[in-house]
């Protein structure tokens, strides 16, 4: 039986992306769209930018301001949680 021989190809990885919606910026950082609403209004995380009718947060400013929260103000807290 003949075998048949795929060409092999070098994948590139994908592009990361820069933008983000509101959902994947919460979900980037691991919380619901309501509390990473609240961290907005609060100053916790950056403020979108407006790219004509869309609305988007830049990966490198949540990551940022994700590096700049704090750590846990209880002194019991589980650190995995």
């Amino acid at each position: 039986m003949t075998q048949l021989r795929t060409p092999h190809h070098t994948l590139c990885p994908a592009p990361v992306r820069r933008g983000l919606s509101r959902a994947e910026a919460a979900e980037y950082i691991g919380v619901g769209t309501t509390k990473f609403d609240t961290l907005v209004s609060d100053g916790r995380m950056p403020k979108p930018k407006r790219i004509d009718g869309r609305t988007i947060w830049d990966r490198l400013a949540v990551d940022h301001a994700f590096d700049e929260l704090g750590a846990p103000e209880q002194a019991d807290a589980n650190p995995w949680d």
